[in-house]
């Protein structure tokens, strides 16, 4: 998963909890233009702590796990 599609799982949980984006950064101890650059996929590079943050406010589970070589390569394919 990559952090467009992280964003877009954020924004579409964010709205079904019916929450602005200035409610969830506040929330989660961001600011509210960081939230919309995640949300919108146009963030170069986020920090986990605040990846877990939201996660944790919109009953995410972030996990990490090991992929093989192969589906690294099907990914860049």
């Amino acid at each position: 998963m990559n952090l467009v599609e992280i964003g877009h799982l954020i924004a579409i949980a964010r709205k079904k909890r019916k929450l602005t984006q200035g409610e969830l950064a506040r929330e989660a101890g961001i600011g509210r233009t960081t939230l919309s650059l995640i949300e919108n996929g146009s963030i170069n590079e986020i920090g986990i702590n605040k990846i877990i943050a939201l996660g944790e406010l919109l009953g995410f589970e972030v996990v990490i796990q090991k992929t093989t070589f192969q589906d690294v390569l099907s990914e860049q394919i």
